[in-house]
Parts: C-alpha cells; sequence; structure tokens
C-alpha cells in the first residue's frame, strides 16, 4: 500500500463551520499491523475479544485505595485475550473482520495515548478516520487513568466509505487511551485503513531526522536495521543520515555482499563511520555530533544496533516531537526480543535519594506480558508515566538540545542515557517515554552486569551522575550503598568484581578530567586484572572442575537462607570476623563445596562457603570461586577508605564535576577523542593495501 502523507485535507465538513475552509490535518498516528506476523507479536497490534476493565472502584466513593485488582492470578485470566489468527494478517495497514466476529485495535501499537498528547502538546480534540467495506459497527472506546474503560461513540456501517469521530483530548489530564473495535455483521467488514489527526498548523515545527547506531561485532543486526529503513518509504523521506559507527572488530566494511547493495540503495543517506571502541557513549556522541553538524537534521535518533524496529515508531517519535509544545526528547519503549509480547518497562526515572533506575508508575511492573495481561484490562497503564529519561536502545534527541546542553559524557558504557535524561531535564527539554513506538531488543533478565568487567562502569557512573545530579547532601544514600555492595561482594568471593569497583571509587576521586583520556584504554586495563583473580577465570563445563567435596554438612541438612533484616547487623559482624579471620578448610583449595546455580548465587548463600562452582547468568560457563582472607582485608580497607574520602570531599567533587559538565560533554572535547581514538588498522586491513583510521566514513565525508 502507498505510504499515508504526513498532511491531508480534512474530509469535506468535518469539524468546519458555515463559510470556513476545513483545517488541512496531519497523520498522527496509523493502524498498523505486523510487518512479519507471528503468533507472539500479534497480541501488539490487534486482539480478537471484548475486553473487561481491570479497574476496581474505591471504597464507598470516598477515593483512594488501590485501584489493581486484589488476585492478580484471576486477574491474568479474565484479562487474557483471543489471539487473531496470523493468516489474516497479511496486510500492513488493512484487515478482514471475518462475519460474526469483532477485531479490538486497543492495543499497544494500535491505541492512540491520548493522555500524553493532552500533556505535552497544545493539541486539544484529535479526528479518526476510518475506511471501511462491507457492514457492521465500528465503536469508539476510551479509558480514564484508573483504567476503566468507556464506549465513547458508535457508527453502523454499509458499503464502502469514510467515517470520522471527532474526539476531544480535555478529559486526559493524567492518563487514558482512546481506541475503537470492529464488529463484523452478516457479511465480512474489511478495515481498509484508520488514521488518527490533528489540525496541522498546531504542530511547532515539521522535522527530519538522522539515526546514530552504535555497533560494535554485531553486522547481521545492523544490517537488518539499515534494510528496515531503506524498505520503509516514509522512513527514507523523513530521515536525512543513517550513522553507523562501527567499533569493532568484526566490520560491516569486511561484508560488502550485505552492506554494498544497500550502501548502493541509500547513498548519501547512509555512511558508515570506523573509529576505536570508546563504548556506546564514543559511538552515540559521534552520530549526535555528525546529525547536529549536517546543517540539516532536526532531530537525532539513538538506537542500539541489536534491536528490531517497529519502522512505525520512528515515524511516530518525529511527529510527536514536531508537535511538541517545547523541545521533547522523545523515546521508545523496549520489548523483549526472545519473548516478545514483554514490555520491559513503561517508564524510568532516577529515584534522587538512592540514584538508581525506578519505575516512574509505583504500581506498574518489570517485563509486562501482553499476551497475558492485554493493555485494555491493566489498569495501571492507562495512568500516563511521565519519566526523567528514556534507554537509547531508541530515544530521539533534538539536535537543537544537543547544540545547547552537549554530548554524552565520556563514560564508556553506562548510565550515559539517564545521565543525558537529567541534564536535558534541567536545562528545559524534557522526555517522553512514547507509548506505541516501541523496539525489540535482548532483555537484561538474564543477564548480571553488576559482576564482572561491567562493574566497574556501573560503580563510577553511578557515582559520577549523584556528583553532578543528586539534590542531598553528600548524594543521599549513594556512599553507603555503594559501601554495602563491597562487603557483599567481598563476602561472595568476588573479588575481581571488587577491583573493579575499587578502581572505580579511585578514579573518581581523580576527578573529572581524567574521563576522556582513558575513554578507550579503561576496558583493555580492566580485562587484564582478570588473570590475577580467580573468580574471573571460566570454563564452559562444570566436569573441567575437580568433584565437589564437603568437610562439614550444613546443620540437620538445612538450606541456607537469608538473614532477617533485624538479626542482619549481628549476621554481618560475624560473617565478616570469618571472611577477615578464619583459616579456608584444608580441600577448598583442591575441590569446591558446592555447586551453586547463578539464580541462587546470593551473597548470604556465597558467604557460608570457603569455595564454590558458580555458573554466569547466561548459562555457558561456570566460574570456581575460592575465599581468599587476604583478599578480603586489603580490599575492605581500600573500599572503607574510599567511601570515607568521598563522604569527606562530596562537596568538592560535586563542585568539580559540575564545573567541569559543560567542558567534558563539548563539541570540541569529543573532536579530540573521536580524532585519538582511530580504528585500529588490522592485519587484514594492511594485505588489502589500505589502512582504517578514526573519522573513515562510507557514503560521505566526516567531520
Amino acid at each position: 500500500m502507498n505510504a499515508t502523507p504526513a498532511t491531508t485535507a480534512a474530509p469535506e465538513g468535518a469539524g468546519t463551520e458555515a463559510g470556513s475552509s476545513p483545517a488541512p490535518q496531519r497523520v498522527l498516528q496509523r493502524l498498523i499491523l505486523p510487518t512479519d506476523a507471528s503468533p507472539d507479536i500479534v497480541p501488539l497490534y490487534i486482539e480478537a475479544s471484548d475486553a473487561r476493565s481491570g479497574a476496581s472502584g474505591s471504597s464507598f466513593g470516598l477515593g483512594g485505595g488501590s485501584d489493581r485488582r486484589k488476585d492478580d492470578k484471576t486477574s491474568a485470566q479474565h484479562s487474557s485475550a483471543a489471539t487473531v489468527d496470523v493468516s489474516e494478517l497479511s496486510e500492513r495497514h488493512a484487515v478482514l473482520i471475518p462475519k460474526q466476529s469483532m477485531r479490538s485495535f486497543g492495543t499497544y501499537f494500535n491505541a492512540f495515548p491520548a493522555s500524553y498528547w493532552r500533556r505535552w502538546t497544545p493539541v486539544r480534540s484529535i479526528r479518526l478516520t476510518v475506511r471501511t467495506a462491507g457492514s457492521g459497527t465500528l465503536v469508539v472506546m476510551r479509558s480514564t487513568a484508573r483504567g476503566s474503560l468507556q464506549r465513547h461513540d458508535s457508527k453502523r456501517v454499509t458499503g464502502t466509505g469514510e467515517h470520522v469521530f471527532e474526539l476531544p483530548l480535555t478529559a486526559f489530564g493524567d492518563g487514558g487511551w482512546y481506541w475503537f473495535d470492529a464488529y463484523a455483521g452478516a457479511e465480512d467488514l474489511l478495515i481498509v485503513g484508520a488514521e488518527w489527526t490533528a489540525d496541522a498548523d498546531l504542530a511547532r515545527t515539521e522535522g527530519t531526522f538522522s539515526i546514530a547506531m552504535t555497533t560494535m561485532n554485531k553486522v547481521d543486526y545492523v544490517v537488518d536495521n539499515i534494510r528496515t529503513v531503506a524498505e520503509d518509504p516514509v522512513l527514507r523521506e523523513l530521515l536525512d543520515v543513517m550513522y553507523v559507527v562501527d567499533q569493532g572488530a568484526d566490520r560491516l566494511g569486511d561484508h560488502p555482499d550485505q552492506v554494498a547493495p544497500l550502501q548502493e540503495d541509500l547513498g548519501e543517506k547512509l555512511r558508515i563511520i570506523e573509529q576505536g571502541n570508546i563504548g556506546g557513549s564514543g559511538g552515540f556522541s559521534r552520530g549526535m555530533y555528525e546529525a547536529s553538524t549536517n546543517g540539516t537534521s532536526t532531530y537525532v535518533i539513538n538506537c542500539d544496533d541489536d534491536i528490531v524496529i517497529e519502522p512505525e515508531s520512528l515515524v511516530r517519535m518525529t511527529t510527536f516531537a514536531d508537535f511538541a509544545t517545547k523541545p521533547t526528547l522523545v523515546g521508545a519503549h523496549m520489548f523483549d526480543l526472545n519473548n516478545r509480547a514483554v514490555l520491559h518497562t513503561f517508564g524510568e526515572v532516577v529515584d534522587p535519594w538512592r540514584i538508581q533506575p525506578a519505575l516512574a508508575n509505583t504500581e506498574g511492573q518489570l517485563g509486562h506480558d501482553f499476551a497475558a495481561e492485554p493493555l485494555r484490562s491493566t489498569p495501571w497503564l492507562h495512568r500516563r508515566s511521565d519519566v526523567d529519561y528514556n534507554g537509547w536502545w531508541s530515544c530521539l534527541i533534538p539536535t537543537e538540545t544537543v547544540r545547547a546542553i552537549g554530548l554524552s559524557l565520556p563514560v564508556f558504557i553506562k548510565w550515559d542515557d539517564a545521565e543525558y535524561g537529567l541534564r536535558a531535564k534541567k536545562a528545559g527539554y524534557p522526555t517522553v517515554s512514547l507509548p506505541g513506538a516501541g523496539v525489540w531488543h535482548m532483555s537484561w533478565v538474564d543477564k548480571d552486569d553488576l559482576v564482572g568487567w561491567q562493574a566497574y562502569f556501573h560503580e563510577r557512573n553511578r557515582i559520577i551522575t549523584a556528583l553532578l545530579h543528586s539534590p542531598y547532601a553528600r548524594g543521599g544514600r549513594v556512599v553507603k550503598e555503594s559501601q554495602f555492595m563491597d562487603v557483599k561482594h567481598l563476602i561472595s568471593m568476588q573479588y575481581y568484581t571488587e577491583a573493579g569497583r575499587l578502581m572505580a571509587q579511585r578514579d573518581v576521586l581523580e576527578g573529572p578530567d581524567a574521563l576522556h583520556p582513558s575513554i578507550g584504554t579503561k576496558l583493555p586495563e580492566i580485562r587484564a586484572m582478570a588473570a590475577d583473580f580467580a573468580d574471573a577465570s571460566a570454563k564452559k563445563d562444570q566436569d573441567a572442575y575437580p568433584p565437589v567435596h564437603v568437610d562439614k554438612p550444613p546443620r540437620k541438612g538445612r538450606p541456607f537462607s537469608q538473614p532477617h533484616r533485624l538479626m542482619l547487623p549481628v549476621w554481618t559482624a560475624k560473617t565478616l570476623a570469618k571472611q577477615l579471620i578464619k583459616p579456608t578448610a584444608p580441600r577448598s583449595a583442591e575441590n569446591p563445596q558446592a555447586v551453586v546455580p547463578h539464580l541462587d548465587a546470593k551473597w548470604w548463600r556465597l558467604s557460608a562457603y570457603d569455595s564454590a562452582l558458580v555458573s554466569n547468568a547466561e548459562g555457558t560457563q561456570v566460574s570456581w570461586y575460592k575465599r581468599d582472607p587476604q583478599q578480603v582485608r586489603e580490599k575492605l580497607a581500600r573500599a572503607v577508605g574510599a567511601h570515607l574520602e568521598l563522604h569527606r570531599r562530596w562537596a568538592e567533587l560535586s563542585g568539580q564535576y559540575r564545573d567541569a559538565a559543560a567542558r567534558i560533554t563539548s563539541f570540541e572535547a569529543w573532536e579530540r577523542t573521536f580524532a585519538e581514538n582511530p580504528a585500529p588498522v588490522r592485519e587484514q586491513d594492511r594485505a588489502a593495501g589500505g589502512a582504517s583510521t578514526g573519522g573513515t566514513a562510507t557514503g560521505g565525508t566526516s567531520a
């Protein structure tokens, strides 16, 4: 089907006064169906059953109380929607409804997020236009912030026609959606297409975007994403340049059979830039820099490489940003790539007391499964979630924002997106996580990046974010929690992880001007330390280690359990005393005392052993943890010293980092870092008679 134009004339007579011309309309959102229909994603687009509200009223009408059902299991059973057979879904914008049946578009990708348009744009009324062929009934539904479902309007339809519904946005202050359901009568009803529109002159601008996609050794994902953009005519019209910043060893340039046809198709709209591995912040900063200096792009959309894009999402993000009352960052939600109806989170804030990510909606949940609990029957999804930031798996940023507040902090891999959202918010540029805009990404549910080399970046970057943005004296709870984490890692025999955390604390104390010089060298330095720690060495199979031997079994065979919080101080003192002083069991160095699956590898369990085989989160490797009192004594002393210094110098360090923030995120600082971190020249580059250098770009020149 042909792409829907961004701006259309209003249907004759719709929303006009006598003698006046109809206001030109701009499409805000189109009805869409899956580009590659598979049963796991169908519930995000269309359902085949009526819904019952999951909301429950407040007692005696006095307000207050929870609107959540008391029996979540019962709620899930009643709210699970009948799925549509994928054989019915052969068109992108049209669907045939069999006679005597109904289809609902009150779904994640097809319901209209009215409260978000009400809050962040000047739009106060919208128009739903549905084109049909056949007989049946169209019912327009709406919801409240509580999740109550309300019938708004309906029309009987016959033959072929276009049906217009004028819909106010005045009552969506705290939440709520619009959608429509379609019921076929004695014959099939064809939904030819549907659009939600608003007066075009309400838009602040009509922008275009560049994409900044950072990649490292994920060629197939990137090629698929380039192809997705190339094959969508609306995206191509909006796209200025797709910048792919390649920081890997297996580069896109090594696969000309896959990349060359796409480069030929997109021409100057695809530019591949090779540079050294300076992390996500370095890759995204490069793309943001290019987009903000190319003279054409209104927005830059940061995207991870290992995502699957719903292409309409990028169109919706751009349209929403055009209508936003002020320049606004607009993010897409993340769905689980391996369980595609599962939403990671509906919106996140940074807890200011702890400087930790938290759900924007306290009644929400991580990992919501739309196949089990659809949108219409899940009350908390109807309340608007106002966020501090959006993950850079896909996030639109106005280039004027980039020019005003700078690029990412040079922090390599963690906290770059959250810190940027906080910085933008302080400068008057809000972030909106926009429902109906989503991508699929590998979930971190089955990963543990708080252990191993990434622990350094978690620790350092969180403390830096606190120094920059915490509203509390001495960072609220950050220093105390950091010390607790050190103790937990040490009593868990995770000495490599703790070595990285201690390095992070030391580097924070060195001040902000060390960040840029170390961005390309810190990861190799951390990984080089792994050779000194048994817990950093891993093998694929448990049988590669000696068999388990237990000198003294647990008392009465009881499993280890987490200490009660009232007993925690006493338990911690006893455990630390053991860790610091008590010699290890005689055979613990020759034989592990237990095999501990990753799910059971809690600090209170690992602390009971002198050695244990522990699997990683992915289930691919096993490490042998061995208790070492000398390591505990040395590292605990260093951790206590670092935290005492952090506590004592907090105000001074906070001033240093805040004073330096504009300088170290400036275009000029990043230009130097890009130049100092060219893509390494490999043997195969030399053999081919050329050398890749930083700033090398395919499909155009690079600054």
